[in-house]
């Protein structure tokens, strides 16, 4: 749909996730989804981001908002990044999966470029617990054909000085290297859906 001017409006990016990426403790101007409009302005992006990340949510709770959430926006990327709720409370790794494969199949039906952020657990959930966790991100990607960062705190979780006290969230100075973490996997879902929106993609097979 054109906008007034006749200019068609930005292509949305919207950011479903927990406290890790609503930047919890820290002030949402700091944290990596505000980077990431940032860094696509300055590279010449035209997407507008929303962030519809809310502290505490969880993969079923994301199912719930998520139909909503494409209506309002009609976003031509959808990033995932849930988990890190259901694995802290214990949920088991096949309802996690069911959730995620049910987000991205809304996400796709409407037409949207999906990104899921693979979580992982602390040690002291348990290897077993925390290999079949980890497991599910790989499996679902690999399923439903969507592009996948493995593990979005990688080079975060391990140090301790970039996480605050609580040991769960990355603070202000990781927020930078979240960002870069995400960008690899993100920017063909922004080159593509960028082409898709200004009418010009090349029709190669």
């Amino acid at each position: 749909m054109a906008s007034a001017g006749g200019a068609a409006p930005p292509p949305v990016l919207l950011v479903l996730g927990d406290s890790l990426s609503a930047a919890f403790g820290i002030g949402q101007d700091r944290g990596w989804v505000a980077l990431m409009q940032q860094r696509l302005a300055e590279q010449g992006y035209p997407h507008r981001v929303v962030n519809a990340s809310v502290s505490g949510e969880t993969s079923a709770g994301g199912v719930a908002r998520l139909p909503q959430l494409l209506g309002q926006h009609r976003p031509a990327v959808v990033v995932l990044e849930l988990g890190a709720n259901d694995g802290l409370r214990a949920i088991p790794a096949k309802v996690l999966g069911e959730n995620l494969r049910a987000m991205i199949d809304a996400a796709q039906a409407a037409g949207a470029k999906v990104l899921l952020l693979g979580i992982r657990l602390p040690p002291n959930y348990g290897a077993a617990f925390n290999a079949r966790f980890e497991k599910v991100y790989a499996e679902v990607a690999a399923e439903k054909g969507v592009a996948l960062e493995t593990f979005f705190l990688r080079g975060v979780a391990e140090q301790r000085a970039l996480m605050q006290p609580d040991g769960l969230h990355p603070g202000a100075e990781a927020q930078p290297l979240l960002l870069d973490n995400v960008w690899p996997a993100l920017v063909p879902l922004l080159d593509a859906s960028r082409t898709a929106i200004s009418g010009s993609a090349p029709t190669s097979g």
